[in-house]
C-alpha cells in the first residue's frame, strides 16, 4: 500500500468517526499545544544552556567581524552569514518559546514577566551586532557582485543581501541603531504588551454571561438578532470604557513611528512596510485602487442583497456577519474539521496533507477559546530547525473551519520554507498569505461540493463571499484607515473622537449605502491588534488573497505541473522576490489589471448567489 493510499484510508476513517461524534460538544477533544520541542519549561536546563551559548556566540561574532566585513573574501562573508544564522536560531528559539507561552494566558503575570525578560535579554545580547547590516551596506556594489560571482554558496544569499542593501538610504549610525534597539523594549514593545494585556482582561456581558472579546465577537454571527445586537453594544461599551487608554497607545506608537521614519528619511508612513515586504509602492497603490474601484460591484452589491434576504431596509453592524434565513446552522466538531481540511488538502497534494497531519498528531495546535488567551489566530514559524505552532479560538462554526485551513496553510508554507534555513525561510508578507488563502479555497470547494440543498449552498456561498470581502475589502479599508490616521498624526495628537470619525468614514465608503452604524461603532478600531503590533500589515491580507485567487484560477484551469510549481513556490520562502517566485505561473503583479482577477472571483460568486432561487 502506498503512503498516499494509507493517508486516504486514515482520512476516510476520520470522516466515519467524526460522523459518529456529532452529538458531542465542540469543546471536547480540542487540543492544547505541546511546546516541549522548544523547551520543557521556563526552568529547563536546556534553556539556561542556550542563554550561555547565545551570549558567547554574540560576543564571539562581534570580536570576529566588527570593522572587518568590508575586508572579507567570499568564503569569509559566507562564514559570517552562517555564524549569524546560528545566532538567529538560538535567539529565535528562546523568543518563540517565551512568546508562545505568554500567548496562552496574557493575564498571567509570571508568563508576562518571563516573556518580557526574555525579550529584554535578547535585545541586550544582540543589539551590539547591528554593525553587520551597516558594514554590509558600506561595501561597494561592484565588490558585492564580485563576491557573489565567486562563490555559488554565497550566491544563494543574494536576495537576502540585496534586501539588506535597500536599507542603505535609511540606516543610522551604529550607536543610534544600538540605542533604538535597546529602547524598543521600553518603547513599542512595552506599549504592545499593555495593549495585549488590557484586551485579554476585558469582559463583555452578553445574555448575562461574561465573555472574552473573541467570544463576544463570535456572537456577532449568532442566529438570534437580539444576541447579535447585545454583543455589538457590549463590545462598544467595553471599548468606550477603555478608549482613553487605547487612544493614548495609538497616538504614542504613531508618533514613535513618525519620529523613526523622519530620522530614517522615509517619504511616507507606509514606506518602511513596503521595504520590509520587498514590494514596490506602485504595486500596493494598484491593489488599493482596484479594490476601492470594485466596492460597488463587490461589497456594496452583496450587502444590498443581504439586506433584502434578511428583510431589512438597512443593515446594522450586527447584521454584517449574520447567518442567512434558513441557514442550517451547522456545527462542526473538531474531528470533523480535521478530516475535512486534511481530505481537501489531500485531493490537491498528498504531501500538503501529510505535513498538515503532523500538526494534529504532535499537538502543535492550541485550539480552545480560553480566558486570557491572545485574541485572533496565527501560525508561528518558531525557528527553522523546529516546526511551526498554530493558535486558534475554535468554536465550531464553518468559518472556524476556514480559519483552521488558513492557519494550516501557513504552517505548511513555513514547514516547506524551513529547508532554506533561518535567514531565508521567512517569507515577506506579500507572499506569506499565499498558502493560507489557497488552503481556504481548497477546503471551501470541498464543503461546497458536499452540499445538497439550495439553502445550504446559498449559506455557504454567502459565508465565502463575506470572508472574501473581509479579506480584501475590509483589509483595504483598514489600510486606508491607517494611512489617514498616520498622516493626520503628523499635525499633532488625534482626539479619540476624530479617530472614530476616520473609522466611520472608511467603513461608510467600503460597506456602502446598505449600512447604518450604531452609536459606539466608532470605537471598534480600538481592538484591531495589527494597528498596534505591525502598522500597515493589513494590506498583506488583501495582497495574499488576490494573489491566491489568481493562483487558484490557474490551478482550476489545468495549468501544467501546477502542484510541483506551487510546492516549489512555498519551498522558496524568502529566497527570492515576489515577482520572481510567480514567473513560473505567468503572473505579473506589476500589471495594473492583475488584481481584477481576484476581484472577479468575488463578483462571480455574488452572481451565483443572485441566481439561487430560494
Amino acid at each position: 500500500m502506498t503512503h498516499e493510499q494509507e493517508l486516504k484510508n486514515e482520512i476516510d476513517m476520520l470522516e466515519e468517526q467524526s460522523a459518529q461524534a456529532e452529538d458531542k460538544s465542540i469543546e471536547n477533544a480540542l487540543p492544547s499545544w505541546n511546546l516541549d520541542d522548544l523547551y520543557e519549561g521556563m526552568d529547563a536546563p536546556e534553556l539556561q544552556e542556550d542563554w550561555k551559548r547565545l551570549e558567547a556566540a554574540c560576543n564571539s561574532f562581534a570580536d570576529e567581524y566588527q570593522g572587518r566585513i568590508g575586508l572579507l573574501d567570499s568564503p569569509g562573508l559566507l562564514a559570517c552569514i552562517r555564524d549569524l544564522e546560528r545566532i538567529e536560531l538560538m535567539a529565535g528559539r528562546i523568543s518563540a518559546f517565551s512568546a508562545l507561552l505568554y500567548s496562552e494566558n496574557t493575564t498571567d503575570q509570571v508568563l508576562a514577566k518571563f516573556a518580557n525578560d526574555c525579550e529584554e535579554r535578547i535585545v541586550t545580547l544582540t543589539s551590539p551586532l547591528v554593525f553587520l547590516l551597516i558594514e554590509i551596506n558600506e561595501i561597494e556594489d561592484g565588490r558585492i557582485s564580485e563576491l557573489l560571482a565567486e562563490n555559488p554558496k554565497l550566491a544563494r544569499f543574494e536576495h537576502y543581501l540585496m534586501h539588506i542593501r535597500k536599507m542603505r538610504p535609511h540606516q543610522l549610525s551604529v550607536e543610534m541603531e544600538k540605542l533604538l534597539s535597546e529602547l524598543s523594549v521600553i518603547g513599542a514593545t512595552a506599549w504592545n504588551r499593555l495593549f495585549g494585556e488590557t484586551v485579554a482582561r476585558m469582559k463583555f456581558e452578553v445574555a448575562s454571561k461574561q465573555l472574552t472579546l473573541e467570544e463576544a465577537l463570535d456572537r456577532l454571527s449568532d442566529h438570534d438578532r437580539g444576541i447579535r445586537e447585545e454583543s455589538a453594544r457590549a463590545v462598544a461599551k467595553g471599548m468606550s470604557a477603555n478608549l482613553p487608554l487605547f487612544s493614548l497607545i495609538t497616538n504614542t506608537l504613531s508618533k514613535d513611528k513618525e519620529i523613526k521614519d523622519r530620522w530614517r528619511h522615509f517619504d511616507s508612513p507606509q514606506a518602511s512596510r513596503h521595504l520590509s515586504n520587498d514590494i514596490e509602492p506602485e504595486v500596493i497603490a494598484a491593489l488599493r485602487n482596484a479594490v476601492v474601484a470594485a466596492y460597488p460591484r463587490t461589497s456594496h452589491r452583496y450587502f444590498g442583497l443581504k439586506a433584502r434576504w434578511l428583510g431589512l431596509d438597512q443593515l446594522e453592524i450586527w447584521d454584517r456577519n449574520a447567518p442567512l434565513p434558513n441557514d442550517p446552522n451547522r456545527r462542526i466538531d473538531w474531528p470533523q474539521a480535521k478530516s475535512l481540511v486534511l481530505s481537501s488538502f489531500c485531493e490537491f497534494s498528498p504531501r500538503m496533507a501529510e505535513i498538515a497531519g503532523r500538526f494534529f498528531e504532535n499537538n502543535w495546535i492550541d485550539a480552545g477559546a480560553k480566558p486570557g488567551k491572545t485574541p485572533g489566530a496565527f501560525s508561528s514559524p518558531a525557528v527553522a530547525n523546529v516546526h511551526p505552532y498554530i493558535l486558534l479560538h475554535y468554536l465550531g462554526k464553518p468559518r472556524d473551519v476556514m480559519v483552521l485551513a488558513h492557519e494550516l496553510g501557513h504552517g505548511i508554507h513555513q514547514t516547506l520554507a524551513a529547508s532554506q534555513g533561518e535567514l531565508l525561510a521567512r517569507t515577506p508578507l506579500t507572499l506569506a498569505e499565499t498558502a493560507s488563502v489557497f488552503g481556504e479555497m481548497l477546503t471551501f470547494r470541498k464543503l461546497l461540493n458536499g452540499v445538497q440543498s439550495a439553502n445550504e449552498r446559498r449559506a455557504l456561498l454567502a459565508r465565502k463571499v463575506e470572508d472574501m470581502i473581509n479579506t480584501m475589502v475590509r483589509q483595504v479599508a483598514l489600510y486606508d484607515f491607517e494611512c489617514r490616521l498616520h498622516e493626520r498624526r503628523k499635525a499633532g495628537e488625534i482626539p479619540q473622537e476624530e479617530i472614530g470619525t476616520i473609522w466611520l468614514d472608511v467603513h461608510g465608503e467600503s460597506l456602502g449605502p446598505a449600512f447604518r452604524f450604531m452609536n459606539g461603532y466608532e470605537t471598534y478600531w480600538a481592538f484591531v491588534p495589527h494597528f498596534i503590533r505591525a502598522p500597515f500589515y493589513v494590506y498583506a491580507y488583501a495582497f495574499g488573497h488576490g494573489l491566491s485567487l489568481a493562483l487558484f484560477a490557474e490551478f482550476e484551469s489545468g495549468h501544467k505541473n501546477f502542484e510541483d510549481k506551487y510546492i516549489a513556490l512555498l519551498e522558496a520562502g524568502g529566497s527570492m522576490s515576489c515577482q520572481s517566485a510567480l514567473e513560473p505561473f505567468g503572473l505579473d503583479i506589476s500589471d495594473p489589471g492583475f488584481w481584477d482577477k481576484g476581484l472577479s472571483v468575488i463578483s462571480q460568486f455574488i452572481d451565483d448567489l443572485e441566481a439561487i432561487d430560494i
